[in-house]
């Protein structure tokens, strides 16, 4: 492993450290927990957000509701198997999808501007989700190491937020191979990291 590969490598474990040290404050009911996951990862998280929302006053409502989630929620996750990290960005995506999915928030939009962004969320996969998830370290070497099917299937549904029939209907494959890439890519990316 290189020296910058060390380096990355201990930076992400200390933030995995300080989020879950955070978890644990929210799950104590001390409020710094929070405070302290924003400063850690609050611009990323709103990064994310905006992506998948397109707008930035959707983006701000899906990271307050996942901070009020995960305030309620923490008690779950503190101290509990897998990445505190990972676990506060699935709160994260999966309110940012429910928001999506009510479409109510978007309604106010003219046809055209719903259009822009669902072809921004489509462009976002190649360019944005490569970026976001590929630098250098395990992750990014990893799902280069992926078919380009897989990896590409793991960004829309992960990154993006596509569901499967979505990635199936852009990909123009049918619904039972998106999954099966999505299947294997997930588990070579399991194996490949532990």
């Amino acid at each position: 492993m290189t020296e910058q590969g060390a380096r990355v490598d201990d930076q992400d474990r200390n933030r995995d450290r300080a989020l879950a040290g955070a978890l644990a404050d929210c799950a104590a009911g001390r409020a710094r927990g929070i405070d302290r996951i924003l400063s850690v990862e609050g611009a990323q998280l709103r990064g994310v957000a905006r992506r998948m929302l397109g707008r930035d006053d959707l983006a701000d409502e899906a990271l307050q509701d996942a901070m009020v989630l995960i305030w309620r929620k923490a008690a779950q996750q503190a101290g509990g198997a897998g990445s505190a990290r990972g676990w506060i960005y699935a709160v994260l995506r999966n309110r940012c999808l429910t928001i999506l999915r009510d479409g109510s928030r978007l309604a106010s939009l003219p046809p055209e501007e719903l259009t822009r962004l669902q072809e921004a969320r489509q462009d976002l996969v190649p360019d944005e989700g490569w970026r976001l998830l590929a630098g250098p370290g395990r992750l990014g070497d990893c799902l280069q190491a992926l078919d380009d099917h897989s990896r590409r299937a793991i960004l829309m549904a992960h990154v993006a937020g596509f569901s499967h029939g979505e990635i199936s209907a852009r990909q123009g494959v049918p619904l039972g191979t998106t999954k099966s890439w999505i299947r294997r890519g997930l588990a070579s990316l399991k194996e490949c990291l532990s």
